[in-house]
């Protein structure tokens, strides 16, 4: 099983950018998708998760009507991605992509199975 995230980098306050995760190794059309992220000295902490279908998407409060979690329209190109608008200083945190097969979604990290290495984000001015 392979998760990997990219799209990470150094963006302004008020700035955007879009991380993308490549899954690979695992039933992706019938997996629940999540971003979780952790900032130096932080636990690890949840910020968005889609159901296998893309019907269902569910946010932390922080990032609601900021942020927006999605996946390929075809599951075929195993992609999750979040688009991160409006970006704050304490959203600067390690990005780590998610996976859980089944069918149902959850916000804690203990529910998912496997995960990716990481893209960092840092915003600053």
């Amino acid at each position: 099983v392979q998760l990997q995230a990219s799209g990470g980098g150094l963006v302004q306050p008020g700035g955007s950018l879009r991380l993308s995760c490549l899954a690979s190794g695992f039933t992706f059309s019938s997996s629940a998708m999540g971003w979780f992220r952790q900032a130096p000295g932080k636990e690890r902490e949840f910020v968005a998760t889609i159901t296998w279908n893309g019907g269902t998407t569910y946010y932390a409060d922080s990032v609601k009507g900021r942020f927006t979690i999605s996946r390929a329209r075809d599951n075929a190109k195993n992609m999750v991605y979040l688009q991160m608008n409006s970006l704050k200083p304490e959203d600067a945190a390690v990005y780590y992509c998610a996976a859980k097969r089944g069918y149902s979604i959850v916000t804690s990290a203990i529910g998912y199975e496997f995960w990716g290495q990481g893209t960092e984000v840092t915003v600053s001015s």
